[in-house]
């Protein structure tokens, strides 16, 4: 069962019916979150309901090359691109998440920045979502304000996370999406230090080179921009709840979704980091409880984990092979 944790904000509900694909969308929206509380006052998740099979064939999916990425994930995104906005499907662990992730990008973004609109509290902020797949987070940083970029190498994921986020007009000139890489990305010249934030959530363990992909995150960020990420650690407790349990015995999320010896630690991910220049502020540890559908904020750090780093504004030490 999904989190019921999510509080009502009722000051205007819209109801959309889109016939799509044979496909039936039905989406409450609900507008006005307030900075006023400590929590992001859990936004409606709204239900999106697609054919298994028409929205795949329907979009070509557009496999980019990159050193960053392997081929075999983005094959198992495929085959789930359009069950995205199923809230009870396979991403239901992702929908409950942006219970904790979205106050943690909210929160630590809000100490660096300072508070922005009233309503809108990451206004005048540039977001860059990697792996966004559907937008489940792309969405709700957009609605406080935010200016966001979703990116994914899966073009059918894409073309999801576009038709629903323009059934919400308050998302209008908020959130925008990409079918391409954080590399094609950082060639572009515009996209130099163009971003305040860029977030990567259950995204580093499907990479094939997390160092060109930290590379390329501090390109784009601003000096003082925040990286934040939520990923698995690689324990033996790691492999028995995020592999064994999760896939092979309550089957949460497809079988072979996840690869232990891609897991990373925290200690390897702020050691990378730190390398590289960004200066990691904070790692804490999650919990998803199978049986709420909810997950929690932990001490422990052996299974899952949400960590926030901010670029630092000298160049990092450059690495020099040694002299033989």
């Amino acid at each position: 069962m999904f989190c019921k944790k999510f509080v009502r904000l009722n000051n205007f509900v819209f109801k959309y019916r889109f016939k799509w694909l044979n496909s039936v969308v039905k989406y409450p929206i609900n507008e006005g979150l307030s900075r006023s509380h400590s929590s992001w006052m859990g936004h409606k998740q709204h239900t999106h309901t697609m054919s298994n099979t028409t929205c795949v064939h329907s979009y070509g999916v557009r496999l980019l090359s990159s050193s960053t990425l392997d081929p075999a994930e983005i094959r198992k995104f495929q085959v789930l691109a359009n069950k995205w906005w199923d809230i009870q499907g396979e991403f239901a662990p992702l929908h409950a998440m942006n219970e904790l992730r979205v106050p943690f990008i909210r929160d630590n973004l809000l100490t660096v920045h300072g508070e922005g609109e009233m309503g809108r509290p990451l206004a005048g902020l540039r977001i860059l979502d990697v792996g966004c797949g559907g937008g489940l987070l792309t969405e709700p940083l957009g609605r406080m304000g935010a200016e966001v970029l979703g990116v994914d190498p899966v073009e059918v994921s894409v073309r999801t996370a576009e038709l629903h986020s323009s059934l919400d007009p308050a998302l209008r000139g908020q959130v925008r999406y990409r079918a391409c890489t954080l590399e094609d990305l950082t060639e572009e010249d515009e996209n130099e230090e163009a971003f305040d934030a860029i977030v990567a959530s259950e995204v580093v363990e499907h990479l094939a080179d997390l160092d060109t992909f930290v590379h390329c995150c501090y390109r784009m960020l601003k000096p003082g921009g925040s990286v934040f990420i939520t990923t698995i650690s690689r324990t033996q407790l790691s492999y028995i709840m995020g592999i064994v349990m999760a896939e092979k015995v309550l089957r949460i999320v497809p079988r072979g979704t996840h690869q232990w010896d891609k897991f990373i630690s925290p200690v390897e991910l702020e050691t990378l980091l730190e390398s590289s220049g960004l200066s990691v502020q904070t790692v804490t540890g999650m919990m998803y409880n199978p049986i709420s559908g909810c997950w929690s904020w932990q001490q422990s750090t052996a299974v899952n984990y949400a960590l926030h780093a901010i670029k630092q504004k000298e160049e990092p030490p450059h690495q020099t092979p040694a002299d033989d």
